[in-house]
């Protein structure tokens, strides 16, 4: 039974099937779609681990990390993490983290600003924007006043704008309801994902350079432009933007102006999405292989490949299934570097 519903959802969202209700129909469907994700999870593997690079000062750890960010020097790694636990309530450790090229915690801050850090960018002009996606829980007051908001940060860490009302979730121009990223276009337009989950929005919002509010788009659902958790934003050399999401298990591509273009699967359920200078695609899946997930088989890690064609052309398996290793980028040499949730750690991988 457990099959069938999968393979049910996997024909739901393909749009280029047509759900067959015969017993015969699925399972020719089902051996064609086993087919696919077998040649996708096993795409060479050209990376070696090295768990070693980020340092950080003695008696630090690193928290709850959903996705890193590339400085514009195309070497060193931006980092958004929950203040060394799964949140950032009540501590006095600063969240936002730059690391050299050799790995060495070189600045730090945003210190009592976050309830729970989630995604990051960097912006063409090298500031940094972050989303704090949780607000008040109307339990512990250390969270009020805080939440639901994007921010945008200078190199030096001056706090440069706000967007959304703090503490406060709602779905009007200046409101947010757990914003998961944020993505700033080459000509200073600003788009955030709008929604982290059941009970929050599924939208994406747009806003001018200056924070002046434009339009936005989407909905709760499984059709073209219709969202379960835009997780993730990334975009690639044409200006198209590409969103994960997650929860359909699928990257949906669309111009800045919010039309439908198209949509992926074969990436996986994307956390994390990064697109290089030469449109190499970048996607880490951390929940494809959940218990509780429908998707056929796919296994979690980072996929790589083409966001021209959406050619798939290779695979680093995550070495730890409980890991939910969330975050990607890339740097100017080629290293990819992840970040984990569940376990509290980033990676790095160098070509062998």
């Amino acid at each position: 039974m457990n099959k069938l519903l999968k393979i049910s959802k996997w024909l739901r969202l393909h749009a280029n099937f047509t759900l067959v209700i015969s017993v015969a129909g699925i399972a020719i469907c089902g051996a064609v779609s086993a087919q696919i994700n077998e040649e996708v999870n096993d795409r060479p593997d050209p990376y070696v681990l090295d768990q070693q690079f980020f340092k950080l000062p003695v008696g630090r750890t690193i928290g709850s990390t959903v996705t890193l960010a590339l400085d514009p020097d195309g070497t060193s790694i931006w980092v958004f993490e929950r203040c060394g636990a799964g949140s950032c309530v009540g501590s006095d450790l600063a969240p936002i983290l730059k690391f050299d090229n050799a790995g060495n915690l070189v600045k730090s801050f945003g210190t009592g600003l976050f309830v729970r850090p989630h995604g990051i960018h960097i912006d063409f002009e090298g500031n940094i924007w972050v989303t704090d996606d949780q607000g008040p829980d109307g339990v512990d007051p250390r969270r009020d006043g805080k939440g639901h908001q994007v921010f945008k940060f200078s190199t030096e860490g001056e706090l440069l704008m706000t967007l959304g009302t703090a503490g406060v979730a709602g779905d009007g121009p200046n409101e947010f309801n757990r914003p998961s990223t944020v993505y700033v276009a080459p000509n200073g337009d600003i788009f955030v994902g709008d929604g982290h989950g059941v009970g929050s929005n599924a939208r994406i919002v747009k806003f001018a350079a200056d924070g002046t509010y434009i339009k936005s788009w989407g909905r709760s659902g499984t059709a073209a432009g219709d969202f379960a958790t835009p997780h993730a934003f990334a975009m690639d050399s044409r200006g198209r933007l590409f969103v994960g999401d997650r929860e359909n298990d699928r990257i949906q591509i669309f111009d800045q102006d919010g039309n439908f273009l198209e949509e992926w699967q074969q990436f996986g359920r994307p956390s994390g999405i990064y697109i290089d200078a030469n449109d190499v695609l970048y996607v880490a899946d951390s929940q494809s292989d959940d218990i509780d997930d429908l998707r056929l088989d796919w296994q979690e890690g980072i996929r790589i490949g083409s966001a021209i064609d959406g050619t798939v052309t290779a695979f680093i398996a995550d070495i730890d299934p409980d890991g939910s290793q969330e975050g990607v980028v890339a740097d100017a040499n080629g290293v990819v570097y992840g970040s984990l949730t569940a376990d509290m750690a980033l990676r790095r991988y160098v070509k062998r």
